[in-house]
């Protein structure tokens, strides 16, 4: 299984950004993290991160073929990038939306996610492990 963690804008902040909501460890703690809970389960992966919505399409259109399946962390995008769904719903390999807040219990415009049908699963509001729970879905449909 070889994975790829596309992360969107504004996780490079973390342990920054609003620590109360989105936790002290920083954005290099969450790439050693997943890095570490994918090397426990025997699975490739590789993680990126931008602040752009085209990158992330870019990434998801040319890099989809070198992988088995996609964990998005699209960050505010999820809320209304409608061409990032478009482009989920393009590709043939499975993608997990993952959230490390609870969007369900955050602003009304935060509850939106204009991704989630186009996805096989959202994980939200398990901070870090959400990531681990991701690859874990995919391990058990390989």
């Amino acid at each position: 299984m070889n994975i790829l963690v596309i992360n969107g804008p504004n996780l490079n902040l973390l342990g920054l950004r609003e620590p109360e909501i989105y936790g002290k460890e920083s954005y290099a703690d969450l790439c050693a993290y997943i890095k570490k809970q994918a090397a426990l389960r025997g699975c490739g992966v590789e993680v990126r991160q931008t602040n752009h919505e085209g990158v992330i399409i870019d990434w998801l259109q040319e890099l989809w073929p070198r992988f088995d399946a996609i964990l998005l962390n699209p960050g505010a995008l999820t809320h209304y990038s409608y061409a990032i769904r478009d482009c989920v719903k393009a590709i043939p390999i499975p993608v997990v939306e993952v959230h490390l807040s609870d969007i369900m219990t955050r602003e009304p415009f935060r509850q939106i996610s204009v991704l989630q049908d186009a996805c096989i699963a959202q994980i939200k509001g398990k901070g870090f492990a959400g990531y681990a729970d991701a690859i874990d879905l995919f391990m058990k449909g390989k």
